[in-house]
């Protein structure tokens, strides 16, 4: 798995200080010194702005800008070509994402994600001698969702052909020249790789060499993957040609995926490999379109994707932070880094707990988690001066009117569970900050839309000659109720995935676009960068490199979920006092010097009428605007 945030990729623009802080005026407060120069220029653009995790989909969503598209194009344009560009992705993971649309003033929430096949229960996991089920492989797999996310957005909210979103991702399965960084995660897991024979002939194509990944710069051609993707351009033309409109086009692509003989191989190869789903697990899966929630702070709307995914612990963080002056404490001081580790702490200890599919019964207490007033009790814990290593989930149903259904495990629950096998710091980080891609763009028509799809990533196993690569979310699954009651493995449900795309409106209009990669960092980034232009005044391009701090109190969401309560990541540059103060405080203090994400943002600037883009100073995410 790629761990961005370690990239010693630099950028080697500066941008003076005073341009930033001039350019900041209009946020309303003043950038800290700090955070005046930037090792990445802002992005501007005019028409429209396209950021993701590679510079080569970054420009495929600009091709389907210039042929007219809106952000909803561009993103599915953008999305095709991340996952064929394996960025910590495939065609075979799972697509969740946020749009806003201007032709109703409303956010409307993209349910992409897989679900668990028939036969994945806790007693066959059990059976097998496993406490959770595995990381790799075929019964790592749930449904692939991408492709109908993908085309469920285009055919509803876009306005091209899937025809003219696909030719970008065409054309790089035909081939692409492949850049370093998939180049080393091939190489370092080639090991795993060659356990399938379809990912062996697809990724090592050197094989007996020493160096039996591609090359830096070498042309990577999937055959297999450009078949398939044309068979689905090729339905949607067929359907055209009878017919019929754009939508049901797309549509018809969408079926001959799920149901037609694309499905029929794709299972096929996946029993063929002890892979569980079925041809009715494909056939019986839906794309959700769904209404996202959201909080309200300092008059801004913010909105996530519900408790299938973790989006609404940033939500929760948020609600329990507005009860402190965060100002006051001052930026990275020693009292704002531990007054915003405790809250989410206090956020993510509910998200282990409560979080889960809301199909399947009891939901998880959504209302009560996100009400103020349950907010304003969560803060009362937040001790001033010292951190505490046991911070439990509090209990949100009298605050919906409710009584919590599983009272006798959350008087039994601890924040830290006995591991399976011994977990070394180097395996624990690699699973807590599991990376994936993230897809922004909006336009100057008022769409907006985030992204951050996920799920097949390097070392996958690919599902035949399909060339498609599967899943491997149902590791985010528990077994044992004990752990997350609303979370335990059930076939046709959605595990609960890291996921978390982000929108923000501010007097109803889009104001903020973003999302990272980084599986469990990923709202402790966002939060923070969100915070840096609310609270602190920063711009876009600012915030996405400003010092951020990592906390690991909450419990790993693969793997074998442990935590390591007081241990805290901050940035090298804090002050020896600040470090001081929270060694004091009870904190284990590590270091980086790059801690921010990669977090990929478009601000919407109304006061000019202008779009602005942020990426993170590290990683190859970066994108385009006009």
């Amino acid at each position: 798995m790629r761990l961005r945030r370690r990239s010693d990729l630099m950028v080697s623009a500066r941008v003076s200080a005073a341009v930033l802080l001039g350019s900041a005026a209009f946020l309303g407060a003043v950038v800290p010194v700090a955070q005046a120069r930037t090792q990445k220029p802002a992005l501007h653009g005019q028409h429209w702005m396209a950021v993701t995790g590679k510079p080569l989909a970054a420009t495929a969503g600009a091709r389907v800008f210039e042929q007219g598209g809106n952000a909803v194009d561009a993103a599915c344009a953008m999305i095709a070509a991340t996952s064929t560009m394996w960025d910590t992705l495939s065609w075979g993971g799972e697509t969740q994402a946020l749009i806003y649309n201007p032709n109703t003033g409303k956010v409307i929430g993209i349910n992409g994600l897989g679900v668990a096949p028939t036969g994945a229960t806790p007693e066959y996991f059990h059976k097998l001698g496993m406490k959770y089920p595995p990381e790799y492989g075929p019964l790592a797999a749930v449904t692939p969702g991408t492709p109908g996310g993908l085309m469920t957005m285009l055919a509803e909210y876009g306005t091209l052909s899937l025809g003219q979103v696909l030719a970008p991702a065409i054309e790089m399965a035909d081939g692409y020249p492949m850049e370093a960084e998939l180049v080393n995660t091939i190489e370092h897991y080639k090991d795993k790789i060659k356990q399938w024979p379809d990912s062996k002939r697809v990724l090592l194509v050197h094989p007996g060499k020493a160096h039996e990944a591609p090359e830096p710069g070498e042309i990577f051609r999937q055959p297999d993957l450009a078949v398939t993707l044309r068979k689905l351009v090729e339905a949607e033309r067929r359907a055209l040609a009878a017919g019929k409109d754009r939508k049901a086009a797309i549509y018809a692509a969408y079926e001959r995926f799920y149901r037609g003989d694309i499905a029929h191989e794709l299972v096929g190869a996946v029993r063929q490999l002890g892979g569980l789903f079925t041809a009715e697990d494909l056939a019986n899966w839906k794309v959700k379109i769904e209404e996202p929630v959201r909080t309200s702070y300092k008059g801004i709307e913010v909105y996530k994707l519900t408790t299938w995914v973790q989006g609404p612990v940033m939500l929760q963080a948020l609600n329990i932070l507005e009860n402190f002056d965060l100002k006051a404490m001052g930026y990275d001081s020693a009292r704002y880094i531990h007054t915003l580790y405790q809250a989410m702490n206090l956020a993510y200890d509910d998200r282990d707990f409560y979080y889960g599919d809301p199909s399947f019964s009891p939901a998880p207490p959504i209302q009560g988690l996100l009400s103020k007033d349950y907010a304003r009790e969560r803060a009362k814990l937040v001790r001033p001066d010292r951190n505490d290593p046991d911070i439990r989930p509090g209990d949100p149903y009298p605050f919906q009117g409710g009584k919590n259904p599983f009272l006798s495990i959350l008087e039994n629950w601890h924040s830290r569970m006995p591991a399976q096998t011994p977990v070394t710091l180097a395996e624990f980080d690699r699973t807590f900050r599991l990376g994936t891609t993230s897809v922004e763009a909006a336009d100057d028509k008022g769409w907006a839309v985030s992204v951050t799809p996920s799920g097949g990533w390097t070392p996958a196993v690919i599902a035949g000659h399909t060339g498609i690569g599967l899943s491997q979310r149902m590791q985010s699954f528990v077994l044992d109720p004990r752990e997350d009651p609303f979370n335990v493995l059930q076939p046709g449900k959605r595990p609960r995935a890291t996921l978390t795309p982000s929108l923000a409106l501010k007097d109803g209009k889009p104001f903020l676009v973003f999302s990272v990669q980084g599986g469990d960092t990923q709202d402790q980034n966002l939060l923070q960068f969100f915070l840096n232009i609310v609270e602190f005044g920063m711009t876009v391009q600012e915030a996405t490199e400003a010092a951020n701090i990592t906390s690991y109190q909450m419990r790993d969401s693969f793997s074998d979920h442990q935590s390591f309560p007081g241990r805290l990541t901050v940035n090298t540059a804090t002050p020896p006092r600040v470090r001081q103060e929270l060694t004091h405080m009870g904190y284990q203090l590590e270091f980086e010097e790059r801690s921010s994400g990669p977090i990929n943002a478009i601000f919407v600037d109304r006061a000019h009428g202008t779009l602005w883009g942020g990426s993170s100073n590290h990683g190859e995410d970066y994108g385009i605007g006009w």
